[in-house]
């Protein structure tokens, strides 16, 4: 029987609070080798539990932001002179190491995700209809099948189902053992670990300001928010903090290679650079849309008539007449035969709406930078490249500028990457131009790097 309705409307404002409500918690995965599903590693529960403490993420933003804004000033005070461990065979194998590291554990992570996707996705064209497809999307705790799944209602401060079976556990949270939705079948473990990332991830920073550069303010905003969004996202267990693993990690796969090679000093066409950067800008549109669109989705699922329903930590009961009574006051717009059809929201909790939309706010800044790069970058760059064709000394120009393309690109890496100048990039540039003469002279590494200071 498939229940095809589905709707669009405003959220409930009480889902608005701030700060959300605490006693959602979150379920570690299921131990290592205990079901066919569970993690390749173990992660002990206090572990787990205790770096989602909100003190972790909000202390390690804030060293790292003061730390950042410290070393800033020192590579100021120094001219902006390299470290001398910077100069070092053991930092430029440490640099390739670590590009190489998260791009091998971005990969893992994002075919982790892709299996977890696949078993847990419900087609829109199967027997459970449009319904089925949202109920797996949204509802990641619980059993699989349209309707068994287990949420968190703030209204009553506990976990909730509809379905007949036992789903919660005897705490009156949802069985980690369950199989057949996200959060069990993957989700936990890949989101927990890429949450520990974005710690990792400022080791980008610390090469920066080892070469003498500074770390610009905006990337200091990218990792701290990075880190509070993942925070968030599987703190609350999150429906959308989905697309941000799967998605991210893709990304950071390919882009954490493309590092790599480039730190061999190998060139890389201006197709893939380009590439990547609509991908990045892809990535922030499509995912805040996305994760945006979570709180305004509601279908509907079948209900049994005459079975326990909507039940908190214990079993709940029909009425003396055998209809379904939903604990949430909710309607029942329609029975058909012993099924009533019951409305279900895609976000039901507090905890959640605050981490879709700290990471919708998070990703607009974002966002502007990577499609103001990619104007100044490429559409700026590729403008001036007909200018200078069409000028008197068009042969000359067109050298010069092709040479002076080739180190924007190599200085627009960096900028994009690490958020600062490579001064020996636009000194190279600068070279390059004494030795030129013809029209065109504007333009080059410097130009592209000053639209970004």
């Amino acid at each position: 029987m498939a229940f095809e309705t589905a709707s669009v409307s405003l959220p409930s404002a009480s889902l608005f609070r701030f700060p959300p409500n605490p006693n959602s918690g979150f379920i570690p995965p299921p131990p290592a080798g205990s079901t066919s599903f569970a993690p390749p590693i173990n992660i002990p529960d206090h572990v787990y539990n205790a770096v989602l403490d909100p003190k972790v993420p909000l202390t390690i933003a804030a060293v790292y932001a003061v730390t950042a804004k410290a070393l800033n000033a020192y590579n100021k005070s120094t001219g902006k002179k390299p470290w001398a461990i910077s100069k070092t065979l053991a930092f430029r194998w440490f640099v390739i190491a670590h590009n190489i590291f998260l791009a091998v554990y971005s990969a893992w992570t994002w075919w982790g995700m892709l299996g977890t996707m696949r078993r847990t996705i419900v087609s829109p064209l199967g027997p459970q209809g449009t319904s089925g497809f949202l109920d797996s999307l949204c509802q990641i705790n619980g059993p699989a099948g349209l309707g068994n799944a287990a949420f968190f209602k703030d209204e009553t401060n506990s976990w909730h189902t509809y379905s007949p079976d036992a789903v919660l556990a005897e705490d009156g949270t949802p069985s980690r053992f369950a199989a057949g939705r996200m959060w069990n079948e993957g989700l936990a473990f890949y989101g927990w670990l890429f949450y520990l990332s974005k710690f990792y991830e400022v080791f980008d920073t610390l090469i920066i300001l080892a070469k003498g550069k500074f770390s610009s303010t905006l990337q200091t905003y990218h990792h701290a928010g990075a880190m509070m969004c993942m925070w968030a996202g599987i703190r609350y267990m999150s429906v959308p903090i989905w697309i941000f693993v799967f998605f991210n990690s893709f990304i950071h796969a390919i882009m954490y290679t493309y590092y790599t090679v480039t730190a061999f000093n190998i060139r890389v066409p201006m197709i893939i650079k380009r590439s990547l950067t609509t991908m990045q800008i892809t990535q922030f549109l499509v995912g805040a849309s996305c994760a945006m669109v979570h709180s305004f989705i509601n279908y509907s699922i079948p209900v049994i008539a005459g079975s326990p329903t909507d039940a908190p930590a214990s079993a709940a009961s029909a009425d003396a007449n055998n209809t379904v009574v939903a604990a949430t006051g909710h309607l029942i717009d329609n029975v058909k035969g012993g099924f009533a059809r019951q409305n279900m929201p895609c976000i039901t909790s507090s905890g959640q709406t605050f981490a879709v939309w700290l990471n919708v706010f998070y990703l607009a800044p974002l966002t502007y930078l990577f499609v103001s790069f990619f104007i100044e970058s490429y559409l700026r760059r590729s403008n001036a490249n007909q200018s200078g064709r069409r000028g008197a000394n068009a042969g000359v120009a067109a050298r010069r500028l092709s040479n002076n393309v080739q180190l924007a690109e190599k200085a627009s890496v960096e900028r994009e990457v690490y958020g600062e100048t490579n001064e020996a990039v636009v000194d190279e540039a600068k070279t390059a131009n004494g030795r030129c003469s013809g029209a065109g002279s504007d333009f080059g590494a410097t130009d592209t790097m000053e639209a970004y200071q």
